[in-house]
């Protein structure tokens, strides 16, 4: 395991290098994927890629993960994080998971290596939109069980540097705004294990009462 987080790291760094040289996507290129990701799926998605941020600046690429309610995606650094959304200046805890399209961040990034450089922990091939998935709702991946949160997904300024000015204008377009290009928030209300390649599965009122 410690040979693969090794590799993980060091192929991240290795893109990291990499970001000044890739040509980012114009408005225009981006616009014209913007089909291919209203097509994902409502109901039942599929995780794509987890993504572990031990530290800052470091990714650990994992094809299994544990998910607990305490500290969101274990071993990452989020319990560690501090937010000034949050009352205390603490790690907020309506912002355990980031999650984004996996369609979309296929589009921004242009190979799938470069995924992690966003900063999200889940990629998901599935419908994030306000429509799909509003607050509240809940979602079983594996074992574990997550609910979307109210609280805003918004790119940066490392968003920016690595994926182009564009491409933050085309994930934060306010007449898109619902559709949540660049991602939701997301906490864990049920521990348990996930991997790469699960289903997403979108869960119903009802079967959550029982």
């Amino acid at each position: 395991m410690a040979a693969d987080t090794t590799a993980a790291v060091a192929s991240l760094t290795t893109t990291i290098t990499m970001t000044m040289t890739i040509r980012h996507l114009t408005m225009e290129e981006l616009e014209a994927g913007l089909d291919a990701v209203l097509q994902s799926p409502r109901d039942k998605g599929v995780l794509e890629l987890i993504v572990r941020r031990p530290q800052i600046g470091v990714r650990e690429l994992l094809n299994e993960g544990e998910l607990d309610p305490a500290v969101g995606l274990v071993g990452d650094s989020w319990s560690r994080r501090g937010s000034r959304r949050s009352a205390d200046g603490g790690p907020h805890p309506e912002m355990q998971l980031n999650i984004m399209n996996a369609r979309v961040v296929a589009l921004v990034a242009q190979e799938k290596q470069r995924w992690p450089l966003a900063g999200d922990q889940l990629f998901a091939d599935m419908d994030l939109s306000d429509a799909n998935l509003p607050p509240g709702t809940r979602l079983q991946i594996g074992t574990a069980v997550i609910e979307v949160t109210a609280e805003p997904h918004t790119g940066c300024g490392k968003f920016v540097e690595r994926f182009g000015v564009d491409a933050m204008k085309f994930v934060n377009s306010l007449e898109r705004k619902d559709l949540h290009l660049r991602g939701i928030n997301a906490k864990v209300v049920q521990r348990g294990t996930i991997h790469v390649g699960d289903v997403v599965r979108k869960m119903e009122r009802e079967a959550r009462k029982a």
